[in-house]
């Protein structure tokens, strides 16, 4: 019996995510109602409060949801071997990344949910940066050491250039999601904004050949 009522929960609260990442990704959060979420989920609105508090905690569930499944589908190494080089790891975290946001193998309303999220943040962002983007940010961090040939931690102006190189790749990934209209318009007709493993290769080699000058440079001040 108790198996059957845990069982029931779970489906609701399954169901829940589902509909509530459908109605957030097309209304917004501030627009959205905790009623046409449980109409779409078929269940009462009390469900929400019994399984998330309210209305803001299903929304941080939601996202947290979203990016747990592209993660699980898409893991920031693409399960590359234990001796891969930093070049390898750099080129996995970029095409993983570009996966999440572009590719088919997520929530068809995932990518919309995290374009309004980032160009309207809510105050669920400072919970999603803590729980979610940091450790993605820390790894690639760790490959930009190892690419920037640093055996310890980054510190002063090395830790700036570190942090700025790590925002570069991020910027050039985010530019085909969030200004895919822009990229739509522009391209050249031997462009495909669908290959993601062509955009993938050409964010890896263009970020290595600037990280590799400023090694090359010495413009990693301490």
């Amino acid at each position: 019996m108790e198996n059957n009522i845990s069982k029931k929960n779970d489906d609701t609260k399954a169901r829940l995510l589902d509909a509530a990442g459908e109605v957030f990704a097309h209304h917004g959060f501030r627009s959205a109602t905790v009623r046409e979420i449980c109409r779409r989920a078929s269940t009462n609105v009390a469900a929400v409060n019994y399984h998330f508090g309210d209305k803001e905690a299903l929304y941080v569930a939601v996202l947290e949801y979203s990016l747990q499944l592209a993660r699980r589908r898409y893991p920031p190494d693409l399960g590359l071997r234990d001796e891969a080089t930093p070049e390898e790891k750099l080129r996995a975290f970029i095409h993983s990344l570009l996966l999440r946001i572009l590719g088919e193998g997520v929530p068809a309303w995932h990518g919309k949910l995290m374009a309004r999220e980032i160009s309207d943040p809510t105050d669920a962002l400072d919970k999603l940066v803590k729980s979610s983007i940091r450790p993605l940010h820390e790894y690639l961090v760790s490959i930009l050491n190892e690419l920037l040939e640093e055996e310890v931690p980054a510190k002063g102006g090395k830790r700036d250039e570190i942090f700025l190189c790590a925002m570069s790749i991020i910027g050039q990934c985010l530019q085909h999601f969030t200004g895919r209209q822009i990229v739509a318009a522009l391209r050249p007709k031997s462009f495909n904004p669908a290959d993601i493993e062509g955009i993938a290769d050409h964010i890896t080699r263009f970020s290595l050949v600037g990280i590799r000058g400023l090694r090359t440079a010495g413009q990693v001040q301490p």
